[in-house]
C-alpha cells in the first residue's frame, strides 16, 4: 500500500512535515521518499516540475494520484485509510468544525510567519514592522485558543489534523527563535507534542545536526 506512494520534500518545510506526519499516523511507513535541496534549488527540477508545475515540495503521487498541496494530501490520507492508524477527523460535529477552522486558520500563521522569516516584497523598515505586528497578533490568537482547550490538550479535543497542520508552524516558529516566555501556551503546545512519535520520527533531519536554531523572532 505505501509502497505504491513517493514524497518529494525539503527539510524544515511545514508543509511537507505535515505529510510526513500524516503518513505516520496512518502506519503509512515504507514509502517512497527523497529530500531535495532547497538552497540549490532542486524543487525546481525536472524530477519536480513532471510532478508539481509549480516547482513546490511536497510534491507527493499514490499511484497515479496526485496532490501537491499539503492539506489536500493530508485529507486524502485520512479518507482513504480511515480505519487505520490514528482516526485524524473526530466524529462529533463540534470537532469536526474545529479541526477544520484551525487546519485552514494554520495555513495563515505559516503565511505570515513566511512573510517576516523569508521576505520576499517590501524589503523596507515599515514593512518589515508591519509584517511582524501582524505574526505578533496571529501569535497571540493562537495563546488565547489554547488558554480554551487547557493544559495538556490538542487544538479540537484528540489529535487531529488541526495539529497535523499547526505544529510543523509552531515548531518552526520556534526554531526561529520564538520567545518561549513571551508565547507561554505555544511553548507548552510544542513541548506536549514534540514527543509524539510521529512527529519524532519525521523531525527536520537539519534540525538535529544544528538544534540551536535562529534568532530571527527572539524579539517578537
Amino acid at each position: 500500500m505505501a509502497k505504491s506512494m513517493s514524497l518529494l520534500w525539503g527539510a524544515g518545510s511545514p508543509p511537507c512535515w505535515r505529510v510526513m506526519i500524516a503518513l505516520e499516523e496512518k502506519k503509512l511507513q515504507g514509502y517512497k521518499r527523497k529530500l531535495l535541496s532547497f538552497e540549490a534549488e532542486e524543487h525546481k527540477s525536472p524530477e519536480v516540475l513532471e510532478v508539481n508545475p509549480r516547482g513546490q515540495l511536497p510534491a507527493f503521487k499514490h499511484g497515479d494520484h496526485v496532490l501537491n498541496e499539503s492539506l489536500a494530501a493530508c485529507l486524502y490520507l485520512e479518507n482513504q485509510y480511515q480505519s487505520q492508524g490514528t482516526r485524524l477527523v473526530p466524529q462529533t460535529p463540534g470537532e469536526q468544525a474545529l479541526t477544520y477552522q484551525r487546519m485552514f486558520e494554520g495555513i495563515t500563521l505559516n503565511d505570515k510567519l513566511n512573510a517576516v522569516i523569508y521576505p520576499q516584497e517590501e524589503r523596507g523598515d515599515s514593512a518589515l514592522k508591519r509584517r511582524r505586528e501582524a505574526l505578533g497578533a496571529e501569535l497571540q490568537l493562537w495563546e488565547k485558543y489554547l488558554e480554551k482547550v487547557g493544559p495538556g490538550s490538542y487544538l479540537a479535543g484528540p489529535f487531529s489534523l488541526a495539529d497535523v497542520t499547526v505544529f510543523p508552524s509552531v515548531a518552526f516558529a520556534f526554531r526561529f527563535g520564538l520567545p518561549a516566555g513571551r508565547y507561554p501556551k505555544l511553548d507548552e503546545y510544542h513541548g506536549l507534542l514534540k514527543g509524539r512519535a510521529s512527529i519524532k520520527t519525521s523531525w527536520p533531519p537539519r534540525w538535529l545536526e544544528s538544534p540551536q536554531g535562529y534568532q530571527v523572532l527572539h524579539d517578537l
